[in-house]
């Protein structure tokens, strides 16, 4: 049944694709918009089943020139995007305060004193930790163009617009998507680490900074009118990191010097925020009452706020400008910089409680306070940096090191002595690294990032992440790094848990470092991991990987207590089922009971965040939904798994692995199948981002990274990664003596209905067909079978779930998110065929091949699939 959303949603599609249309007409004439038109309800056609038109979609599309394709590839694209746009503003604009009505039922329903949610909200601790993975496709000029176009939807629904101002914002509108139609839509060259960093400031300046006191205020609103529970002004039960700039696994492009570059960047950005608001502020608080404490500070001014507020203005724009001109290579006077967030926290506070001193609470609690809420969340710096490296370049320093003062190789020495010589000199006061010590450009590259934390505030820096970290020297070797570089405060380390077997062997690995007494009285109760979601599932499959996170997180939860450390888990989450991705509250509910007392810290990546928090009002309902999922499962925490759902999860999950791995790993003709069925090859020619698409150029399926290892697959919608294995798996413990204790599982367990509403998504994107149709042209004769075999157990996956859930169809409970798929798939539809077309024709050409409209036709089709799937990796 056609919900108002989803008539409301379709026509204003059907809007912004008319004037799409007009804008190509415009400029190729009405015989090129009706052949646009035919291939898409073709297209429409081909998605319900009409063979016919599939096939007159292949045949249009071998008959046209390499140019040809190139624009009908454009038109598709574009026409994806504005479906998008439509779909996020519309998702805007309903429900935004859905989130918070939905935690404050549920409070209401449990009858709870003001003590217990008191305490539930004080321990609300959100660390979005936004990454530039290389999932995002669009260009950061079109980005701004798309926000303009979701802002001007939101003015033309509403229906207080009188026809003079409905007619400038619909040739607005107009206007903008003539700039994006001829605009390049693919980037020339990779962005650069630092423009990734400066696309994660923009969406704090466009977005964030507004949203988030909004949030504040409404979840301290409710409290109060509520429970009588304020939020209290120094709270941040919000905040932001950043990988961008900072991530270095992997990706030769982030230098020391970019880390530093990105560092100051990020406090220039902030710097100018703040001068803009406090000099609002400056104009506001023009009273001349004010308390004592204040008036001991400015003297007999006329205007005492804005008497404290003026130097304070003058500081953020010399930061802001003099940060300009020290990487311009002058030198400023760093003197006259904002140094701290105290600096301005202690000034806001001060306006602040005088103001309330002086019966001036309304003032107070204006503007005021959302520039004390942004002080609080934001600081000086903006977000926290982290940084990240792999163990081996940890390890290398000291090989090198021990080699060049005769001790032999650390690489080869065994754990124990590796810990014994790193525990004796975290103990030594004496300087560890020689001063004539020539050392190789890449262990002096470890050692300049270590010094840039010495040089830099602590402030300006989340914590430090060791990837494949497998024993607890890998820890230590990173806080003797620190130490030796001058590094004078404990900055937290955290081991990355990511493949199966590392997963598996983290509680040891934890057990082993908390029992060391020097690294206890280092941690001072704190201790960051965290859980790799990628590497895990590409190594072992959804099923295996998923429940190895699961035991993995209860492990170390119960070893916390037992060490009285405060334990944060880090969630390095992508946005694809196959990458960890599920809708927050899902994903937050299903991990194991007490995994959020420590608070809750997850990456948010690439397109996603755009699609969390791209606008204010997607933004705030974001927040509402982790702040609502995190107090919920705090207060309500999901069930421990009985014993019986362990062992039979476990039996479940051991086969999902081996089905998994007698495919990926030790098939023989996966390998060449993959290469062949999948862009996997063109996807390396995409500029998306800075990072290369492998860790080892030379290396082979292995190498590859976990996410063009899912945009590879996304792109044919065979979404292989996300369920191979799985319901094959489940289906082999589902016998008559085991069918009462795998239906409680699915009644009764969060994090086993969790798995299987993943699968009930990937399967509304998974299409056989299209997965049919690459293989029919671009799959040689002999491994044909292979596909077939794969399409085989997808059909029968679906089968099987439904017989699960007891529904008829595919993503039956959400009717919103199977409609917003539906839309898209006219558009979708011939952007495969397309794709198959080009394929075809590139790798006939071969390495000779120098057209370049084929090239940028294919980078178009990539692009677009990945838009209208809304991930790529």
């Amino acid at each position: 049944m056609q919900t108002h959303h989803d008539a409301e949603l379709k026509d204003t599609v059907r809007y912004l694709g008319k004037t799409l249309g007009e804008t190509i007409k415009n400029q190729l004439g009405q015989e090129w918009l009706d052949r646009i038109e035919k291939i898409r309800i073709d297209g429409r056609a081909s998605y319900q089943g009409d063979g016919k038109c599939s096939e007159e979609l292949k045949e249009t599309f071998k008959t046209m020139t390499d140019d040809d394709l190139l624009t009908v590839g454009r038109a598709f694209a574009q026409f994806l995007n504005l479906g998008n746009i439509a779909e996020q503003e519309y998702n805007a604009a309903m429900n935004v305060d859905a989130s918070m009505d939905a935690l404050f039922e549920h409070l209401d329903k449990a009858e709870l004193t003001t003590e217990k949610v008191q305490e539930a909200v004080g321990k609300l601790n959100i660390d979005l930790v936004l990454t530039a993975h290389p999932t995002e496709v669009t260009r950061r000029t079109l980005i701004h163009k798309h926000k303009e176009l979701a802002d001007c939807l939101q003015a033309v629904h509403q229906e207080s617009l009188n026809d003079v101002d409905r007619a400038k914002v619909e040739t607005r509108i107009a206007d903008l998507i003539a700039q994006a139609w001829h605009t390049e839509e693919i980037r020339s060259v990779r962005p650069t680490p630092v423009d990734e960093a400066r696309w994660g400031f923009s969406v704090i300046e466009n977005s964030l900074w507004e949203a988030v006191p909004d949030f504040l205020r409404e979840l301290s609103d409710r409290l109060t009118k509520d429970y009588n529970v304020a939020l209290p002004l120094d709270a941040s039960p919000v905040q932001f990191s950043s990988w961008m700039g900072g991530d270095r696994d992997g990706n030769p492009f982030v230098t020391s010097k970019v880390t530093e570059q990105v560092l100051l960047l990020a406090r220039k950005r902030a710097a100018k925020l703040f001068a803009i608001d406090l000099d609002r502020l400056q104009v506001e608080l023009s009273m001349y009452d004010c308390n004592d404490e204040l008036r001991a500070k400015v003297g007999d001014a006329n205007e005492p706020y804005r008497a404290l507020l003026r130097p304070l203005v003058s500081r953020f724009i010399k930061t802001r400008d003099g940060i300009d001109d020290y990487l311009a290579g002058k030198n400023p006077d760093i003197s006259e910089w904002v140094e701290s967030d105290d600096e301005l926290i202690d000034v806001l506070m001060l306006c602040h409680q005088s103001l309330i001193d002086c019966g001036m609470q309304v003032v107070a609690n204006g503007l005021l306070l959302d520039t004390i809420r942004r002080a609080r969340v934001f600081g000086i710096h903006l977000l926290r940096l982290d940084v990240r490296q792999d163990s081996e370049r940890h390890s290398d320093v000291f090989s090198e090191l021990t080699r060049y003062l005769g001790l032999g190789d650390y690489a080869q020495w065994s754990e124990a002595d590796k810990q014994a010589f790193l525990l004796r000199e975290l103990g030594s006061k004496r300087p560890l690294f020689p001063a004539q010590w020539d050392a190789s450009d890449d262990v002096k590259e470890v050692l300049e990032t270590c010094k840039v934390i010495a040089n830099h505030s602590k402030h300006g820096f989340g914590i430090y992440i060791i990837s494949m970290a497998s024993e607890p020297s890998d820890v230590l070797a990173v806080q003797l790094l620190l130490q030796e570089s001058g590094v004078s405060w404990p900055m937290p380390v955290a081991p990355l848990f990511e493949t199966l077997d590392d997963l598996n062997n983290s509680p040891d690995v934890m057990r082993k470092l908390l029992s060391i007494d020097w690294y206890r009285g280092y941690v001072k109760g704190r201790q960051f991991v965290m859980i790799g979601y990628s590497d895990s599932a590409k190594d072992a499959g959804a099923l295996a990987a998923g429940w190895a996170q699961y035991q993995s997180q209860e492990a170390l939860v119960a070893i916390a207590e037992e060490f009285d450390v405060s334990l944060t888990l880090f969630h390095g989450r992508g946005g694809t089922i196959g990458r960890g991705g599920l809708p927050a509250h899902a994903a937050i509910y299903s991990q194991p009971p007490g995994s959020l007392e420590g608070g809750f810290r997850v990456t948010e990546q690439g397109e996603t965040i755009r699609y969390k928090f791209g606008m204010p009002t997607l933004a705030k309902r974001s927040l509402g939904i982790y702040a609502s999922a995190i107090i919920e499962a705090m207060l309500f925490p999901p069930p421990a798994p009985k014993e019986e759902w362990r062992e039979l999860i476990t039996t479940m999950a051991g086969q999902g692995r081996d089905n998994y791995r007698a495919t990926v790993r030790h098939d023989e003709e996966f390998v060449p199948y993959f290469r062949v069925a999948t862009p996997e090859q063109e996807l390396g020619k995409l500029p998306l981002g800075s990072r290369p698409a492998k860790r080892k150029p030379q290396g082979g399926i292995e190498s590859l990274r976990a996410i063009p290892w899912i945009f590879a697959w996304a792109q044919t919608r065979l979404v292989l990664p996300s369920w191979l294995g799985v319901m094959r798996a489940i289906d082999s413990v589902k016998t008559p003596e085991n069918e009462k204790v795998v239906n409680e599982m699915f009644s009764e367990w969060p994090f086993y209905r969790s798995r299987l509403s993943m699968l009930d998504m990937v399967f509304h994107k998974a299409d056989p067909r299209i997965s049919e149709a690459y293989d029919e042209r671009l799959v040689p004769k002999e491994l044909k079978h292979f596909g077939e075999a794969l399409r085989t157990e997808l059909k029968e996956s679906i089968s099987s779930l439904l017989s699960i859930t007891g529904e008829k169809d595919i993503m039956a409970n959400d009717p919103q998110g199977k409609e917003s798929m539906e839309i898209r798939a006219a558009y979708l539809q011939p952007l495969h065929y397309l794709q198959i077309e080009l394929l075809d024709r590139i790798r006939k050409a071969g390495d000779e091949s120098q057209n370049t409209s084929l090239e940028r036709a294919m980078m178009v089709t990539i692009a677009g699939i990945a838009i209208g799937m809304r991930n790529t990796g």
